[in-house]
């Protein structure tokens, strides 16, 4: 039988594609449909019935019984309908039988070209099911295709995308090459799905972390925030759920084993463990390892940080490209500025003297020494009751002498931050900076740096 042979040429097909059959039925039902409106042009009064078990298709035309036939499409004349059966009158419905083969070869084989199509689009469709539930997971594939913008990576009959924002910057790759990410985001798009998978994003780390640490992936020791700058350096703030486990001693695992197969994965991309705290200080120290402040200003309100420290440690806690200074700041929520202790105490030592200040007369200032009030600090901390009571003062000398004394102030400290700024911009753009080795030693050197690396990456 035709409708057999049709069956089992869409079947083959099917097979190939690995369709399911009850799912062919209903594609087989939309393939000639399909027919039906390219033959006829509409679809309205016909019916589809595919039966996989018994290899039947079966077209159904319904018709209205008529004197006179003015719709071919929806009508039949009472002489023709009576021939079929004679208790037939006008008015009455009357279901005509279509075979298959009346489509002809050629609609066949264009209903071929439809079906596969239709399965096509079923693949691609499974595809993005699959992989739209698989998001946020590490996945590992073969490097398939590599171009200017992208790699494209297969797993199975997958493929999926890696753009270059999304590649680790400096590592390199090569077709067949097994290559892990972690999956990122899949999209249906009109050409079908686009299954985007990632190395620089923060999630990866966290992952691979959570892969590592079992007292991550169980929660004991929770990943609080992540900073990272793909292939160069990350922080992460950890912390313990459990008194008695110590959360970076975790991560490191035993002389760095943990830490050590991450850092390979990342392509020796250096991690800073810090230990989380409540408080600020502590906090934004251990996030600014490997450099440590001689000094911190907090203000809580602006949520800001000034980092003093050691002229020679300076290139250190700014990092290349200030990349240090900018994880620390984005790890911690603080907009930290870094500056060389020698830049801070210029000025902020400086007295100034009320003689050096023009705008005071020289019968004021020695009024003022009379008293012992000598600096522009020890005025304008004095109280303008007692100024007024020095002989020879009144309160419009007090209120100018204050003014005067307190625009110098006010200039002073805009020189003081205009010389803060130019050295805070002098140290973010030098190449002129020092790393430490904390997760980058080579194969060789792993043993017998062990113990130095637990040292670097222990922020108490």
């Amino acid at each position: 039988m035709i409708n057999r042979e049709i069956i089992e040429a869409f079947s083959q097909i099917a097979r190939e594609k690995n369709v399911d059959r009850s799912e062919l039925g209903e594609i087989i039902e939309k393939v000639f449909l399909t027919l039906i409106e390219k033959k006829y042009g509409s679809t309205e009064n016909f019916d589809v019935i595919v039966n996989m078990d018994k290899g039947e298709i079966e077209i159904y035309q319904q018709k209205t019984i008529v004197e006179e036939v003015t719709d071919p499409l929806t009508e039949i004349s009472l002489e023709e309908a009576r021939i079929l059966d004679p208790d037939l009158d006008v008015g009455d419905p009357y279901v005509e039988i279509i075979d298959p083969i009346s489509f002809g070869r050629r609609l066949i084989s264009h209903a071929k070209q439809i079906l596969n199509q239709q399965i096509m689009r079923v693949e691609k469709n499974a595809i993005y099911e699959e992989y739209s539930k698989k998001v946020g997971q590490i996945i590992i594939g073969d490097v398939h295709q590599i171009r200017r913008d992208a790699i494209f990576i297969n797993i199975g009959k997958a493929e999926l995308k890696m753009p270059r924002e999304e590649q680790i910057p400096g590592e390199r790759y090569r077709r067949g090459e097994s290559i892990k990410s972690i999956l990122k985001e899949a999209v249906l798009g009109a050409m079908g799905p686009e299954i985007i998978v990632s190395r620089a994003d923060p999630q990866f780390l966290i992952k691979l972390f959570e892969n590592e640490v079992p007292e991550i992936y169980d929660r004991t020791i929770e990943i609080k925030k992540v900073a990272r700058h793909a292939g160069d350096r990350s922080k992460v703030i950890v912390e313990s759920n459990d008194r008695r486990i110590d959360a970076v001693g975790a991560c490191v695992g035993i002389k760095g084993s943990r830490i050590q197969a991450i850092v390979r994965e990342l392509n020796n991309e250096k991690i800073d463990i810090i230990n989380n705290s409540s408080e600020p200080e502590i906090l934004i120290t251990r996030a600014l390892s490997p450099a440590k402040p001689y000094m911190l200003e907090i203000d809580e309100e602006k949520k800001s940080a000034l980092a003093i420290f050691d002229d020679e440690e300076i290139s250190v806690a700014i990092g290349k490209n200030g990349q240090n200074i900018r994880l620390a700041s984005e790890v911690t929520g603080y907009t930290i500025d870094a500056i060389k202790k020698s830049d801070y105490e210029l000025s902020e030592t400086e007295t100034i003297y009320l003689e050096e200040i023009e705008g005071l007369t020289e019968h004021n200032w020695k009024l003022l020494y009379s008293v012992g009030i000598e600096t522009a600090e020890e005025l304008l901390n004095t109280p303008q009751e007692e100024l007024v009571s020095i002989k020879g003062m009144g309160n419009k000398t007090v209120d100018k002498i204050i003014s005067v004394v307190e625009e110098v102030v006010r200039k002073r400290k805009e020189e003081l931050e205009a010389v803060r700024e130019a050295a805070r911009a002098e140290a973010a753009s030098s190449d002129d900076y020092e790393e430490a080795d904390d997760f980058g030693p080579e194969e060789e050197d792993l043993e017998a740096s062990d113990d130095k690396i637990i040292d670097d990456i222990v922020q108490e």
